[in-house]
């Protein structure tokens, strides 16, 4: 928590990539960034990824749902009217980080009433493990 704590309350910006303003996907890849992953930036829609056996493919990075048990952090992929518009960051115990325009950078519980059912997906970056 430690990491990110100074990030809460940053503002929304579409195409943000920080320092002070963040869209979600700018702000998920800043997460990543330090836990000391580099991920690709693009701004996350159906059409900037490909579901191929279960992997999400990405600018030839590959995105692998997680199963089970979610690593400290990992990406979630919400949807809303049958389209992926949103991410954020698992940071551990049913919680994730991400970035709103009308709310900025927050924590949020992942089995609130509003993100339970929006969740399309959890990922881990595969490449690590290849």
């Amino acid at each position: 928590m430690h990491r990110i704590v100074d990030l809460i309350g940053k503002e929304f910006k579409d195409g943000g990539r920080g320092p002070n303003e963040y869209d979600c996907w700018g702000l998920s890849a800043e997460v990543f960034r330090r836990f000391g992953i580099e991920v690709p930036d693009y701004k996350i829609s159906c059409e900037a990824k490909n579901e191929v056996n279960g992997q999400i493919v990405s600018e030839r990075k590959k995105w692998v749902r997680c199963i089970g048990e979610m690593p400290v952090p990992a990406l979630i992929v919400f949807m809303e009217n049958g389209i992926c518009n949103h991410t954020g960051v698992y940071i551990g115990n049913g919680r994730f980080i991400h970035a709103r325009e009308r709310s900025g950078v927050a924590i949020e519980n992942m089995d609130s009433v509003v993100w339970k059912k929006r969740i399309e997906g959890i990922y881990i970056p595969g490449w690590l493990y290849d």
